[in-house]
C-alpha cells in the first residue's frame, strides 16, 4: 500500500508572544520576548517570580460564557486555537467530512488550576462546594472532547499525555493517522495552563526553574548559554491542521509545510534526567529520518527542545553530533523557548508551526540570550538572529520526564 502524502493547511497559536499565529511570528521573528513578572498569583513568597504568561485572552471572544465556566483554562486555548486553526486552513467541518477528522491533542499536567482551585473550595466549605463540573473541567481529553463539540469533527479523538513530548507525539500520530488512511484531516498539537501556585512551587522544589533573573525576565530562559539557570515556566497553545494532499488539492487548499518523518523513543533511564549522552535523543531523530527515508545531510534546519536546562541542552547537542556529524554544524538550529519559556505538554505544537512557518517563509529564527559560549555546546544556535536560509527540511524535537522521545520531520512542499 503505497503512503498518502501529508501536508499542514492550517496553524493556530495563543503564546506568550501573541494571541494567533500571524502575531506569535512576527513578535518571534522581532526577538522579542514574552517572558515577564507573574501575574496569575501572588509569587511573593517564590524563589521565581517569572513566567511566560498568555496575556489579554479573551476565551469569550468565541466560546460562550457559560460553557467557558466550565472549562479549564487550557481547554478554552484547545478551543479558541481549533477554531482559530479552522478559520485559518478554511475548512469547514460537516456531514460529508465530520467522520473522516480527526482530534489529537497532547497535554502535560491537564486541569491543575481546576483541581487547586476546588481543592480550597472543599477545604474551605466543604464538599457540597465542589462543582459537578469539577472532573469534566479537570481531566486532560476534555480538551479534544470540548473541540469536537465545538467543530463537529466525529473522528479519532485521543489526548496524549507524555509529559514535554505530548504535542508532538499528537502531531506524529496524528500523521500516521492520514498515512495509513484512517483519516483525511486531523486537528493536532498541544496546549498546557500550568501557570499556578502548585505548578511553580513543583517544579521550582526539583530545581528546574530558573530563578536567577527575577528583576530580567526576558533574560532568563537561555538556551545552550553557559549561565543557563533553568526554565521558565510558559503556558498557551499550538496546533496545526493536518491533511491528506489529495484532501488539500480537492479542495484548492493553502499548504505551509508537508510532514515526511515521524520518531519516538525512550531513555530508560530516569524519571527526569535524560541520559548524559543524549543516545534516547538521537534514536528518535534517527527513526523521524528513517521513517521519511533521508539522508541526515538533508536537513538545514532544527527547532530544538532547548529548554535552558544543563543536562537537556548538552544532551540535545551531543544527539545532534551523534546523528548528523560533520554537518551538524552546517544546520541552523533554533530554540523557541529563550522567547517564549517552556510549554511543557504544548511546547512541541507550537515548535512545529514555527517550523512549519519557517519552511513557507524561508525565514529561520533566532535564539536569544546566547552570550557566553558553552564549549559543550558548540552548534549554530542561530544567536546573531533571524536569517532568510531557506531551509529545505525542518526537524522538531520535544523531550519530556520519564525519558521520552519525539522527532517530527517537515519538508518544503514542492508539488
Amino acid at each position: 500500500m503505497s503512503r498518502k502524502r501529508v501536508v499542514i493547511t492550517g496553524v493556530s497559536a495563543i503564546t506568550p508572544l501573541g494571541l494567533d499565529a500571524a502575531g506569535s511570528w512576527e513578535a518571534l521573528l522581532a526577538g522579542k520576548s514574552g517572558l515577564g513578572p507573574i501575574t496569575h498569583f501572588d509569587s511573593t513568597e517564590f524563589d521565581t517570580h517569572i513566567a511566560g504568561e498568555v496575556k489579554n485572552f479573551n476565551p469569550e471572544a468565541r466560546i460562550p460564557a457559560k460553557q467557558c465556566r466550565r472549562m479549564d483554562r487550557f481547554t478554552q486555548f484547545a478551543v479558541d486555537g481549533a477554531l482559530q486553526l479552522l478559520e485559518d486552513a478554511r475548512l469547514s467541518i460537516d456531514e460529508k467530512n465530520a467522520d473522516r477528522t480527526g482530534i489529537m491533542l497532547g497535554v502535560g499536567l491537564g486541569g491543575l488550576q481546576t483541581i487547586e482551585n476546588f481543592h480550597s473550595k472543599l477545604l474551605e466549605a466543604g464538599p457540597a462546594r465542589v462543582s459537578p463540573f469539577y472532573i469534566p473541567m479537570l481531566i486532560s481529553n476534555m480538551a479534544p472532547g470540548q473541540v469536537a463539540i465545538f467543530t463537529g469533527a466525529r473522528g479519532t479523538n485521543v489526548v496524549m499525555t507524555s509529559a514535554c513530548a505530548s504535542a508532538l507525539h499528537a502531531i506524529g500520530y496524528a500523521y500516521t493517522e492520514i498515512v495509513m488512511g484512517r483519516a483525511d484531516a486531523v486537528i493536532s498539537g498541544g496546549m498546557e495552563a500550568t501557570i499556578t501556585p502548585m505548578g511553580i512551587s513543583g517544579f521550582t522544589s526539583m530545581k528546574a526553574l530558573c530563578t536567577r533573573f527575577n528583576d530580567e525576565p526576558h533574560k532568563a530562559s537561555r538556551p545552550f548559554d553557559k549561565d543557563r539557570a533553568g526554565f521558565v515556566m510558559g503556558e498557551g497553545a499550538g496546533m496545526l491542521l493536518l491533511e491528506s494532499l489529495d484532501s488539500a488539492l480537492a479542495r484548492g487548499a493553502r499548504v505551509y509545510a508537508e510532514v515526511i518523518g515521524f520518531g519516538a523513543s525512550d531513555d530508560a533511564y530516569h524519571i527526569v534526567a535524560p541520559l548524559e549522552t543524549g543516545q534516547g535523543m538521537a534514536a528518535s531523530m534517527q527513526r523521524a529520518l528513517a521513517d521519511a527515508g533521508v539522508r541526515p545531510g538533508d536537513v538545514d534546519h532544527i527547532s530544538a527542545h532547548g529548554t535552558s536546562t544543563p543536562a537537556n541542552d548538552v544532551g540535545e547537542t551531543r544527539a545532534i553530533h551523534a546523528v548528523f556529524g560533520s554537518h551538524a554544524k552546517n544546520i541552523a538550529i533554533t530554540a523557541v523557548k529563550s522567547q517564549i519559556g517552556h510549554l511543557l505538554g504544548a511546547s512541541g505544537g507550537v515548535a512545529s508551526l514555527f517550523a512549519a512557518k519557517t519552511l513557507e517563509t524561508g525565514m529561520v529564527p533566532g535564539t536569544i540570550n546566547v552570550e557566553t559560549p558553552d564549549p559543550e555546546c558548540d552548534l549554530n544556535y542561530m544567536a546573531d538572529g533571524p536569517k532568510k536560509l531557506h531551509p529545505r527540511c525542518a526537524l522538531i524535537n520535544s523531550f519530556g520526564f520519564g525519558g521520552t522521545n519525539a522527532s517530527l520531520l517537515l519538508r518544503r512542499y514542492e508539488a
